[in-house]
């Protein structure tokens, strides 16, 4: 009943939902600008209010219960809604309409520019500033809204929602000498290899493909995928692709897919951002945009064994009519 709710208890709302958030009265005092004595007396209001337990207090600080998440997750989504609404009222000006976003570039490269011409079209006023540094970005004030991590979390200080999985398998040009002669996973090791800096590797792979004792020689290594793929698209090997950064190199004839398995990997893709504070309702889009592409992956192309010489020779002409083959810096 509207009745129930009167307008002195939307402070105290305010206070439990941003203690609630960061689990520590401290916190949200600093965040809000009062004391955590102040805060302490909103929730009591509240709990005195509603008549149950929002927090089980104990000496190292406070968890919420079983009520308390109940209405912090209502108050979460209530707040949120309410910053979009008053963001669209405002009309957002330009500095509110910029999302910044850091992520690795072999995705950004492969994954994340061939999806964006579609929210740009959704949402024309908002700018992405977007990060590639190899540096582990700090959220700090004035820092990114929000990232895409690849990894197994968690990440202190970060709320992280799972964005896709992805799996590895090998990849070379049908350019590569001596890949006419590849018919299993065996046969690959026998090929020229690059590596680049992920913790799981070709050793692995191998592994998991049932190929023991192979002696394989790692002839190239990268610090990034873009790197390592960049040059198998030269020729110069076989790599150890991952299926959502691979998608742009099979579409144009760059690579092929060698034969073995498809293995899962360990790590994941995440989106990340500071859990002690809301998302802007620009970056509250990006990042609702983004969840909604975990269905638009694509699936590996088959395994092309023992590529032909007349197929070599076509994709040669194929990259001599490319010209420059290097991605975007």
């Amino acid at each position: 009943m509207r009745d129930s709710l009167h307008t002195d208890l939307l402070p105290a709302l305010a206070a439990f939902e941003s203690a609630a958030r960061h689990q520590n009265f401290a916190r949200a005092a600093e965040e809000l600008h009062l004391t955590a004595s102040a805060v302490s007396h909103h929730v009591r209001k509240l709990e005195d209010r509603l008549g149950v337990a929002l927090f089980q207090r104990h000496a190292r600080g406070v968890a919420l219960t079983a009520e308390g998440r109940q209405l912090a997750d209502a108050a979460s989504n209530a707040l949120s809604d309410m910053d979009h609404v008053l963001g669209g009222l405002k009309h957002s000006r330009d500095e509110d309409a910029v999302v910044r976003v850091t992520t690795v570039h072999s995705l950004a490269y492969a994954w994340l520019l061939p999806r964006m011409p579609e929210f740009t079209t959704r949402h024309p006023r908002i700018r992405i500033h977007v990060d590639t540094e190899m540096a582990l970005t700090r959220f700090d004030e004035g820092g990114p809204d929000l990232g895409i991590r690849y990894g197994q979390g968690p990440w202190p200080g970060l709320s992280a929602q799972p964005l896709m999985d992805d799996a590895l398998f090998p990849v070379a040009s049908a350019r590569l000498a001596g890949i006419e002669h590849v018919r299993d996973a065996a046969d690959v090791a026998k090929l020229p290899l690059i590596a680049d800096l992920s913790r799981q590797g070709w050793q692995d792979w191998f592994r998991s493909a049932g190929v023991r004792g192979a002696r394989f020689e790692e002839r190239y290594s990268f610090s990034d995928t873009t790197g390592a793929l960049m040059a198998a698209v030269q020729g110069l090997g076989a790599a150890l692709a991952r299926e959502k950064i691979a998608t742009p190199y099979f579409a144009d004839g760059r690579l092929i897919r060698l034969p073995g398995p498809i293995v899962p990997t360990r790590a994941s893709y995440f989106v990340v951002y500071p859990a002690h504070r809301r998302l802007r309702p620009a970056a509250r889009l990006f990042v609702d945009w983004l969840l909604a592409q975990r269905d638009s992956a694509s699936v590996p192309p088959p395994a092309t064994q023992g590529v032909a010489p007349s197929r070599r020779k076509v994709s040669q002409q194929h990259a001599s009519a490319q010209g420059d083959d290097k991605p975007s810096q």
